[in-house]
C-alpha cells in the first residue's frame, strides 16, 4: 500500500472541502430554482375553528395558485400548538413543510415549560407575518356579569370557570394577568385542547367562559350567543366596535395580542423563503382572501422582508419572556 505524507492528506481534503463548498450555494439555487414542484403542507398546531386554523384554509387555496402545487392544511393538535410545532422542527427544510404559526408554541411556550421538544429561537426560518387578533373573554349568555367590574366583584365571592385552549399557552397566559391584573378573584383555568372545544363548552354552559383569539368567538358574540366582556387590547377592533377594551375598563395590564405568521425549519435555502415571501405578498392583497379573514376578525398585515419578521418574532420572545417572569405562569397551572 502506497502511504501519502500528512501534509499530503491535508491539501487532498482542503481541495476536497473546498469543492463541496463551491458545490452547496449552486445546488441550493439549483433547488429554489425547481421549488416549488410537488404539494406543500401547512401544519396547524391548533384544531379545526382557531385563529391558526381559519387563516391556514384562507391562504391554502390561493397560495397554491399563485406557487402552481397544491398547497394542503394538516392539524397536528396538541400540547398548545407544540406537538405540530416540534414536528415541522424536524421536517425536511426544503419549503415543502411550514408552520401556521402563532405566539403560543413559539414566544410564550418556551417560557413556560419546564422542557421543549424544540429550540424556538434556533429550529425555524422566518417567511412572513400574515395575521393579528387580540384575545377575547366571553362568558356564557347567561353568566350574570356583562363587565370586568362586574365579573371581578362575582369572582371575588366565589369560582369563575375561564376555558383557554391549551396550558402554557397564550390565552392562558392571558388568564393569569387577568388573575394578577384583578387581585382576590376566584378564576380557574380550565385548559382545552384547542379553541374549538373551549368555546364549545362555554356555549354549552360547562365552564362560565373562555378567554381566546378573537377569531374563535367573533360570530357567537356577533350572534348573542356568547356574550363580550373585553378585548384585552388597548384599542378596540373594527370588528367589534361596541365591545370594550381590558384597558378602557381599567384593567391595562389584561392586554394580550396574538399574531399569526408563516415559518420553515431552520436551513431552508434563503431563496426558496424569498420566493414563498413573494407569494404571499400577492396572496394578502387579493380582495377575496382579506374579506375571508376579516369576516373571521382577523386584521392583515404582512411583514415587508422574512428578516422584519424574524426581528418581531425575536421582539416578541423578549417581551413574553418578560411578562412570564413577572406573573410567574406556568404550564400545567
Amino acid at each position: 500500500m502506497k502511504w501519502f505524507p500528512i501534509h499530503s492528506w491535508t491539501r487532498r481534503l482542503a481541495a476536497v472541502a473546498s469543492v463541496v463548498s463551491l458545490a452547496l450555494p449552486c445546488a441550493a439555487a439549483a433547488q429554489a430554482e425547481r421549488f416549488p414542484d410537488r404539494p406543500i403542507t401547512l401544519v396547524v398546531g391548533f384544531s379545526a375553528g382557531g385563529s391558526n386554523d381559519i387563516v391556514a384554509r384562507a391562504i391554502a387555496q390561493p397560495l397554491g395558485r399563485v406557487l402552481g402545487v397544491p398547497v394542503v392544511v394538516e392539524n397536528r393538535v396538541g400540547a398548545a400548538g407544540m406537538i405540530g410545532t416540534a414536528h415541522v422542527a424536524k421536517a425536511d427544510p426544503d419549503g415543502y413543510t411550514l408552520m401556521v404559526a402563532s405566539a403560543s408554541p413559539v414566544v410564550v411556550s418556551p417560557h413556560t415549560q419546564a422542557r421543549m421538544a424544540y429550540d424556538a429561537k434556533q429550529d425555524f426560518a422566518a417567511i412572513s407575518l400574515v395575521g393579528i387578533t387580540p384575545e377575547a373573554l366571553a362568558m356564557h349568555p347567561k353568566f350574570p356579569a356583562q363587565t370586568l367590574a362586574e365579573l371581578i366583584a362575582l369572582a371575588k365571592g366565589r369560582e369563575i370557570t375561564l376555558a383557554s385552549s391549551g396550558s402554557g399557552g397564550l390565552p392562558h397566559l392571558a388568564i393569569e394577568l387577568f388573575k394578577s391584573a384583578a387581585p382576590g378573584t376566584k378564576i380557574v383555568h380550565v385548559p382545552y385542547k384547542g379553541a374549538a372545544p373551549a368555546v364549545a363548552d362555554t356555549l354549552a354552559g360547562h365552564v362560565d367562559g373562555v378567554v381566546v383569539d378573537l377569531p374563535a368567538v367573533y360570530n357567537h358574540i356577533l350572534g348573542g350567543r356568547l356574550q363580550g366582556i373585553a378585548l384585552a387590547n388597548d384599542a378596540r377592533s373594527e370588528f367589534l366596535p361596541d365591545l370594550p377594551t381590558s384597558v378602557e375598563q381599567g384593567l391595562p395590564r389584561f392586554v394580550a395580542v396574538n399574531w399569526i405568521g408563516l415559518l420553515a425549519p431552520a436551513g431552508t435555502p434563503q431563496p426558496i423563503i424569498d420566493k414563498i415571501h413573494t407569494a404571499l405578498l400577492a396572496v394578502m392583497k387579493q380582495p377575496e382572501v382579506r374579506q375571508t379573514l376579516a369576516q373571521s376578525a382577523v386584521q392583515v398585515p404582512v411583514s415587508e422582508s422574512p428578516a422584519a419578521f424574524q426581528q418581531f418574532l425575536n421582539d416578541e420572545y423578549d417581551k413574553w419572556g418578560e411578562v412570564v417572569k413577572v406573573s410567574g405562569a406556568k404550564a400545567g397551572d
